[in-house]
């Protein structure tokens, strides 16, 4: 492949970052990114006027104090740098927490 033809996408945010969503006013921690968006178009075209552009990044947050999986565009979210806790049923399943309040995947063997 041609050096020009590689488009590279940078993700803004990591696993284990806690985001703020600017327009549904939730707060979460990303558990996987992808580059570009993989769900599914239907979907997609029934997003109420927040969605981002299907080539950048997307992120699958845990939601705070909810018990759901959120699917995010990268321009509809930004840091939140509050130490509260994230509070979801799956957090201890996905992620240890360090002293200093980070969220640090946990190892898993294959």
């Amino acid at each position: 492949m041609d050096r020009d033809q590689l488009n590279v996408t940078k993700a803004e945010y990591n696993i284990g970052d806690v985001v703020y969503h600017n327009h549904h006013d939730f707060r979460g921690v990303i558990i996987d990114v992808d580059a570009n968006f993989a769900g599914d178009d239907e979907w997609y075209e029934e997003e109420d006027g927040v969605r981002g552009p299907k080539n950048a990044p997307w992120y699958h947050v845990l939601v705070d104090e909810e018990t759901t999986l959120a699917y995010v565009s990268e321009q509809n979210i930004q840091s939140d740098s509050s130490a509260t806790e994230i509070i979801h049923p799956m957090i201890d399943d996905v992620f240890t927490r360090t002293s200093s309040g980070k969220y640090m995947p946990r190892q898993t063997i294959n």
